[in-house]
């Protein structure tokens, strides 16, 4: 697939942006409660969707929820339990980078659970997703799908990048031996949980750029929202100091201007 030019990209990630800040708006204003769960196979680019949505986005309203290992007493508790907690309150956007579908991906595969819990949740999630549209709640599914070959280049590219490689864990080693059990796993919970009032979205993510306006354009097109940016706001002049004298910047303990003779380009 041949990749997006970068400026015709950055130029259409800029207009999706105004709208994304228009959803915003529209959230906060009507107090809706918005959950985006993000799932796919690892280095299939959710990361990276993730990111452009959220750093146009006010943090306080569109927040980003990636949860780690769970711990011994999460262990004990019901299983939604963990993710309930972080569910939206009116006016808010969460974006789950992994969700409460752990369990029929890498627990199943892995044998982090049992068969009574991995069957357990295949047949609750339905109804634990069905009370949640129910009270309000809009949610929106994404499976980010990517070739076995593209997620092998993208193991590669990370191994030889420094900035990049802790990006692997060693979950992503064993999960890299096990793509037809994933394949599987993922069938499997298609099966169950691809409800029309719950759809899975499938994204096709070999080529990222193509893969990340895509989605921002999908959610934006799925949830209605004004056609409204905040307005522009109109500064007055700055009253003038009077009777304050700062003191002399040599007494305050300044950082290294490293760059101080590169003039740029």
């Amino acid at each position: 697939m041949q990749k997006l030019k970068r400026k015709y990209y950055e130029s259409e990630l800029e207009r999706l942006y105004i709208e994304l800040i228009k959803l915003q708006t529209t959230i906060k204003k009507k107090g809706l409660r918005v959950v985006v769960l993000f799932e796919g196979r690892d280095a299939a680019g959710k990361g990276g969707v993730i990111k452009r949505i959220s750093e146009a986005l006010n943090p306080r309203i569109c927040k980003v929820v990636a949860l780690g290992v769970p711990t011994e007493k999460e262990e004990s508790q019901w299983y939604f339990q963990r993710y309930v907690q972080h569910l939206p309150a009116q006016g808010e956007m969460i974006l789950f980078d992994r969700s409460w579908y752990n369990r029929a991906g890498v627990d199943r595969v892995m044998g982090f659970c049992t068969d009574d819990e991995y069957w357990d949740f295949l047949r609750s999630c339905p109804n634990f997703e069905r009370m949640l549209i129910r009270s309000g709640t809009i949610l929106i599914k994404y499976w980010f799908s990517v070739s076995e070959e593209e997620q092998e280049r993208r193991f590669q590219d990370r191994i030889e990048d420094p900035t990049k490689r802790w990006k692997i864990s060693s979950m992503d080693l064993a999960s890299r031996q096990k793509w037809v059990e994933y394949s599987k796993a993922k069938d499997e919970m298609f099966s169950y949980t691809d409800t029309k009032q719950s759809p899975w979205y499938v994204v096709n993510s070999d080529e990222k750029r193509r893969a990340r306006l895509n989605c921002i354009s999908h959610l934006l097109s799925i949830i209605p929202y004004d056609d409204v940016v905040p307005p522009k706001i109109e500064l007055e002049p700055r009253p003038e100091a009077t009777g304050y004298v700062r003191p002399p910047i040599e007494e305050q303990t300044i950082i290294p201007d490293l760059y101080a003779k590169y003039e740029g380009d």
